[in-house]
């Protein structure tokens, strides 16, 4: 067991030989350190949290009471062999939140980024790739081998099926089962989730100039709404109409990669 000098731990926590602890963290009462745990600097451990596997966690990042982090993962076909989950830096893991780690089916790695916020009884599944700065709200649900970017909020009660990838700055409407991916700056709403148009508010929210709201919008109606050729063919079009901006190209490279599950359309 490693725990630097600095480190605040109390008398009621079990840490395992083995486990690091980074400068200045604390461990509040109750919380259980596995011994392949490490934890960054400056975190706090609030009570009752339970930290386990091969988990390596960021510095500054803040877990709440009853949070489950790195125990097996939830799927059937696991059989014990080393996985590992890492979580970046800032993040905030609210009540009650569980995350796993990885699959050898998957492989063996669930990695989360930096800065996300998990709002109280989240869920994280096997072999996940989260970006940075998104928000899961109370009672989401991630799958197992989701893939998903940066700058997404994932509505309250919403489930996202195995095998979705979520592009950057998409909004999960409360209430939403998303089964299909998602492009970036996607809206999704209704209890099948649909795609309803774009995250115009997320992209107010980052200061998109209005020029560029306006090309994203027409290039949208030109792939999603006009019923001339293939989704691809207006795909391409839609990115020769506007080539200078780096929004609609992101959003035509999402609809023409390969993807596992089908794309969400309105």
């Amino acid at each position: 067991m490693t725990v630097h000098e600095t480190a605040i731990i109390h008398p009621t926590a079990i840490i395992a030989d083995g486990a690091e602890i980074g400068a200045k963290t604390v461990v509040g009462p109750y919380c259980i350190i596995g011994a392949e745990v490490r934890l960054g600097a400056e975190m706090t451990l609030h009570s009752h949290v339970v930290v386990a596997g091969d988990t390596m966690i960021g510095d500054g990042t803040r877990i709440w009471p009853f949070a489950s982090v790195g125990h097996q993962p939830q799927d059937l076909k696991f059989n014990g062999e080393k996985t590992r989950l890492t979580i970046g830096a800032r993040n905030m893991i609210r009540e009650s939140t569980s995350i796993n780690p990885g699959t050898e089916g998957g492989g063996g790695l669930t990695q989360i980024g930096d800065g996300n916020l998990f709002m109280l009884g989240s869920h994280v599944g096997h072999d996940c790739i989260i970006g940075d700065n998104n928000v899961f709200a109370n009672n989401a649900a991630i799958a197992g081998h989701c893939v998903i970017a940066d700058n997404v909020i994932v509505g309250g009660q919403s489930g996202v099926h195995q095998f979705v990838h979520i592009g950057r700055g998409a909004m999960i409407g409360a209430v939403s089962m998303v089964t299909k991916d998602v492009i970036p700056y996607g809206n999704i709403t209704g209890n099948r989730g649909q795609l309803s148009g774009l995250n115009v508010t997320g992209l107010k929210r980052r200061g998109v100039p209005r020029e560029k709201m306006h090309a994203l919008r027409a290039a949208y109606q030109a792939i999603f709404a006009d019923g001339t050729g293939t989704l691809q063919d207006r795909a391409r079009r839609a990115a020769e109409d506007h080539p200078e901006n780096e929004l609609v190209a992101e959003i035509v490279a999402f609809v023409l990669k390969e993807h596992q599950r089908s794309l969400a359309t309105p």
